[in-house]
């Protein structure tokens, strides 16, 4: 498999090339894309140098426009599989063979799990402790498909399973995309699974972008309306 790592990130200078190294430095890995969601702060500049295939945003789009762009680029380039990170740092990139793994043992859509018995938490807050496990719970419930993580940004798929999905809708720029995606892989009968994972969050300072109700909600609305079959 011609693997590619996809990077979405948002002023992420001070880490960037961390990540993109530790990337780069696995053997399973043929290319980092790192997607640049309208930064202020010279991440396309610190990724191009660290080694990283940079497609810039103008301005900021979304989280969720920014996967769009690097899957479109990775699928397009010819590799048979992406792997997704976050580009803060949060992610350990010595555990993309967890993954990759999986998929080689037959799944077509991996997700990473910090719940599972080998994945672990540093530092987690304890708001997202129990809104990670009650969304879990709620996804299981409305797909019929029990998974223990349904929000961790840490996975790898075969990138034939992006076709026929509509990811190409406004609506999906910012959270949603993720948990769409995540629908429809499970919804179309591909073989998903998990892996587990590590999950570190910073001791102080700030460890997300997402505003608690509003994204929160973002992250919910695709079940909902999905479910109602109010979109497709």
């Amino acid at each position: 498999m011609r693997t590619a790592v996809v990077l979405p990130a948002l002023n992420e200078a001070h880490v960037i090339a961390r990540v993109v190294g530790a990337a780069k430095r696995r053997a399973e890995v043929d290319a980092v894309y790192l997607v640049d969601d309208g930064s202020t702060d010279g991440t396309a500049r610190v990724a191009r140098r660290a080694g990283a295939r940079v497609i810039v945003h103008p301005h900021n789009r979304g989280v969720g426009a920014a996967l769009r762009t690097g899957f479109r680029a990775a699928a397009g380039a010819g590799f048979d599989t992406i792997v997704v990170m976050g580009a803060d740092d949060q992610d350990n990139a010595g555990e993309i063979p967890r993954l990759l793994a999986k998929l080689d043992a037959g799944y077509d859509f991996v997700q990473g799990s910090r719940w599972l018995a080998q994945g672990r938490v540093v530092n987690i807050p304890l708001f997202r402790r129990v809104t990670t496990i009650v969304y879990s719970i709620i996804f299981t419930v409305l797909t019929g498909h029990r998974i223990t993580d349904g929000t961790n940004g840490f996975r790898a798929f075969r990138t034939r399973v992006l076709r026929g999905i509509a990811l190409d809708q406004g609506w999906l720029d910012t959270y949603e995309l993720e948990p769409y995606l995540y629908w429809h892989v499970i919804r179309r009968g591909y073989r998903v699974g998990e892996a587990p994972v590590t999950k570190r969050y910073p001791r102080s300072g700030r460890y997300t972008k997402m505003k608690p109700f509003r994204d929160w909600w973002r992250i919910l609305r695709p079940l909902i309306l999905l479910t109602l079959r109010l979109r497709r």
